[in-house]
């Protein structure tokens, strides 16, 4: 008898234990726990040690409070029929006083919300061009969180932040932008190396105008030069030789400088000059032609 009493007290006390046990709970942090009874809501637990009705009380779940992030990838039409690839990542978590509707109300949160980012996304991006989508980036992640937020609050979610994280085209398309870059980069590099070129045109033009000026200028200084050097010699001449004529003191500085002419020319070994028939003679005539041209340019003056 006395055993059946120990087995009996033995079976009450791990009953209590059991109870006393399942009567506990712990929370983790950034968690809560939905208490229901019989099935229905009853509370929410907080982070820590919580206590619960044995067999009456149970945990139906746990609710995260840290911001999620959910990725999808859509693929729609722009509005000059260019189907491009959008990534998004919709960074979401459960505002505190609405646990209740974002454990209740949403049966698959995460497939409800990619629901949501493909029915804005598509009421923007097939209204704009491929590049006023890839210009419009910043706007249509906006565009998004504002319209996602709206809707999911009513369901206890918190949109924090949209990022449309890249636009990608078909190959072909961005090949073909690509190129089309390509040639419009090198299109202005033509014109820029058109421009050096025509710079380096005139300046070579003016260089080359200023030389011959520069030039012409000192053949007419040399000429000038030349002038009032015989112009002296005429003058010292006749004032050291009285009654010679200026045509003879020309005469001999033609003849003067035909001499110094030949010496110069035999000198010189590695001379090809072809003398014709010739003579002292000659002089005179050269000097009475330069006589002339210089009186003629003198009449033509006055």
């Amino acid at each position: 008898m006395s055993s059946l009493l120990l087995v009996l007290l033995a079976v009450v006390v791990i009953f209590v234990l059991s109870l006393i046990l399942g009567s506990f709970f712990t929370v983790r942090t950034a968690e809560v726990a939905i208490i229901t009874r019989f099935g229905k809501f009853l509370r929410v637990a907080d982070p820590g040690l919580n206590w619960k009705v044995p067999y009456f009380d149970a945990v139906a779940g746990l609710v995260s409070l840290r911001v999620n992030q959910i990725t999808l990838t859509m693929e729609t039409k722009t509005k000059d029929n260019v189907f491009v690839t959008i990534p998004i990542s919709v960074q979401n978590r459960v505002r505190p006083e609405k646990i209740y509707d974002a454990f209740y109300k949403l049966s698959d949160p995460v497939a409800q919300i990619k629901s949501y980012v493909e029915q804005v996304i598509l009421g923007h991006v097939p209204g704009m061009t491929l590049d006023e989508v890839f210009a419009s980036q910043s706007s249509i992640a906006a565009a998004v969180k504002s319209e996602l937020d709206a809707d999911m609050s009513a369901f206890g979610y918190e949109i924090v932040n949209v990022l449309v994280t890249d636009i990608v085209p078909d190959q072909k398309v961005k090949s073909a932008m690509n190129d089309i870059n390509a040639a419009q980069r090198e299109q202005v590099a033509a014109a820029a190396r058109g421009e050096a070129e025509k710079i380096l045109v005139v300046k070579k033009a003016e260089a080359e105008a200023e030389s011959k000026a520069l030039q012409g200028q000192g053949i007419a200084n040399q000429r000038k030069a030349i002038i009032e050097g015989l112009q002296t010699s005429v003058e010292g001449f006749q004032r050291a030789v009285e009654g010679a004529s200026a045509k003879e003191v020309m005469q001999l500085v033609l003849v003067t400088q035909y001499f110094d002419t030949l010496k110069s020319i035999g000198e010189n070994d590695k001379t090809n000059t072809l003398f014709l028939a010739h003579s002292p003679s000659a002089v005179a005539q050269v000097s009475d032609q330069v006589l002339e041209s210089m009186l003629g340019a003198q009449k033509a003056a006055q």
